[in-house]
């Protein structure tokens, strides 16, 4: 086990991005509303998706630089994009999985206090891990969240359908004529498995943690380190699908809007089916789902924005890692304390956004790749991803056609 833990780093930092808002509510969500058949929604998009998140680390390990550093070769227009789409979402992005990890651990321990304060508290402690300990730190903890978060989710799982009676399961149908459906199909897939931010934020761990460990980066080893963090967070997102049908589907419970309503009625949920004796098991999978999240997205957007102001601005100082950690914990503070009415909505605002704005990213991640000196996709990955590409700017495309025009 130790063997295997050390050869992984990035990779389940990735896992730690990845498995939060899109697996604990929208999958969750998806299995009670439409049942195991979301599960190959899921899987299927994350087949979609996947040459363009294994390109961060594939693409660093390679040639020793990052993704970014590619896009700013690539010129101006390159870094406007990259700017536009990170900053547009990055305070939404952060309030949201902040705003679930609050929630989850208000209702835990049934704590009082507004929720814009927890989510302060929460922000305070884990800028304060990453200004103290920065990567070293972060991979070490999520080391141990993400091993807490993969074992007490399956004894979960496990236990949801050894006590439940699956067979009372009752769901409506999918229709691609409904738009309401439509819509929860994109915001499920908005962030599915994860917003494709992470391709960038994952090629850019990838070489911290070369350096950190004063390692070489190996391309074999970054893509097994990959592939366990990408098919592991497939695997738990098809989980979370399935405790959804299981427990949730087979009344057709709708999950609450607001974000400690949610988070208690769906452990009430899991714990009066399963029994008491699984209180601790369900919390502790539930918070580590979250806290992993909010703490690895508030390290990437810092540390990838630090790169992008060195390589846009030459004489930009490479040591204000700090100081955008704490903008950004500002700036989502600043959004929960004027949109944490509905939890729900907020959501669905984040994910859809990641949706509409995933192409963009997409579209410079393949053109980098296709124009790399060293052929990185295999021809069946680039078959994934000319259909990816399609796919993503075909629902985009709808989406805003349906929403805004």
């Amino acid at each position: 086990m130790k063997a295997i833990l050390a050869r992984l780093g990035p990779g389940l930092l990735y896992a730690g991005a990845a498995v939060g808002v899109s697996h604990l509510v929208q999958s969750t969500r998806a299995g009670a509303n439409y049942g195991l058949l979301m599960i190959v929604v899921v899987v299927a998009a994350n087949i979609i998706k996947y040459p363009f998140f294994k390109a961060g680390p594939l693409f660093a390990a390679a040639n020793k630089k990052s993704l970014l550093e590619a896009f700013f070769e690539q010129g101006k227009w390159a870094m406007l994009l990259f700017y536009a789409v990170t900053i547009s979402g990055m305070f939404t992005v952060q309030a949201v999985v902040t705003l679930l990890t609050a929630s989850v651990f208000s209702s835990v321990f049934d704590l009082t206090l507004p929720l814009w304060q927890t989510s302060g508290l929460f922000l305070l402690i884990c800028s304060a891990i990453l200004i103290i300990g920065s990567y070293r730190v972060l991979d070490s903890i999520m080391k141990t969240v993400i091993i807490l978060l993969a074992i007490t989710t399956l004894i979960t799982v496990l236990a949801a359908f050894i006590f439940n009676d699956s067979s009372v399961i009752s769901v409506q149908t999918f229709s691609f004529t409904s738009q309401t459906d439509l819509f929860f199909l994109i915001a499920l897939i908005g962030w599915m498995p994860a917003p494709l931010d992470i391709a960038l934020w994952h090629s850019e761990w990838t070489m911290d943690a070369a350096q950190e460990k004063q390692q070489p980066l190996s391309v074999s080893k970054s893509v097994f380190d990959f592939n366990v963090g990408y098919w592991g967070t497939t695997a738990l997102a098809a989980a979370f699908v399935a405790l959804g049908a299981s427990l949730l589907g087979k009344n057709g419970t709708e999950l609450p809007a607001s974000g400690v309503a949610f988070s208690g009625q769906l452990i009430d949920m899991y714990v009066s089916t399963l029994g008491k004796w699984s209180f601790g098991f369900v919390a502790l999978a539930a918070f580590t789902t979250m806290f992993s999240t909010t703490l690895t997205v508030l390290d990437a957007y810092p540390r990838v924005l630090q790169k992008a102001f060195q390589l846009s601005v030459p004489k930009f100082k490479d040591k204000t890692y700090p100081l955008l950690v704490i903008g950004l914990a500002v700036g989502a503070l600043f959004v929960l304390v004027f949109q944490l009415d509905n939890m729900k909505q907020l959501v669905d605002f984040a994910t859809s956004v990641s949706f509409v704005t995933a192409p963009i990213l997409a579209s410079l991640i393949f053109f980098v790749i296709q124009t790399n000196a060293v052929q990185l996709f295999s021809n069946v990955e680039k078959y994934i991803a000319w259909f990816g590409l399609v796919f993503l700017y075909a629902f985009s495309s709808y989406y805003i056609w349906a929403k805004w025009l």
